[in-house]
């Protein structure tokens, strides 16, 4: 299994790492089963993120992706923030192996998540603005079966 520069650096320099004090939103995805757990903290100013940070327990593409991941929604607006797609953080890293898909799945999830829970803490229903939330068994990894 190959990984491209880009992943190795984002995995062994992951940008933005850590836990936020008084964040926007916080999202939580993945699966004990999975192998791969992602929490990601938003700080929203206006509707700009203006500071995201990342503590992902797995394996070095999920680090690797969670770390691209905060750097392709940095200082964007929330509605960009959730355009983002699996397929542009994999496409970011230069590629992925295609048993660790998942992961780039679970860095898109992990924002979702986040920003469902600002909208939350601002008395929006997230649902018609951020979709439904699949839990890790549904994220057609693979690796429930």
């Amino acid at each position: 299994m190959a990984y491209s520069e880009k992943v190795m650096d984002h995995f062994a320099n992951p940008r933005n790492v850590g836990e936020m004090k008084d964040p926007s939103g916080v999202g939580e995805v993945g699966n004990s089963r999975c192998g791969d757990i992602m929490r990601m903290y938003i700080k929203v100013e206006g509707d700009t993120i203006t500071d995201v940070k990342f503590k992902t327990f797995g394996c070095g593409a999920a680090i690797a992706t969670s770390s691209m991941a905060t750097e392709l929604i940095k200082g964007k607006t929330i509605e960009d923030a959730l355009k983002l797609t699996n397929q542009a953080v994999m496409e970011a890293l230069d590629g992925l192996p295609p048993v660790k898909v998942h992961c780039s799945v679970l860095a898109e999830q992990a924002i979702k998540a986040a920003v469902a829970d600002y909208y939350k803490r601002q008395g929006i229903d997230p649902t018609p603005l951020v979709g439904e939330l699949a839990e890790c068994e549904e994220c057609a990894c693979g690796l429930h079966e």
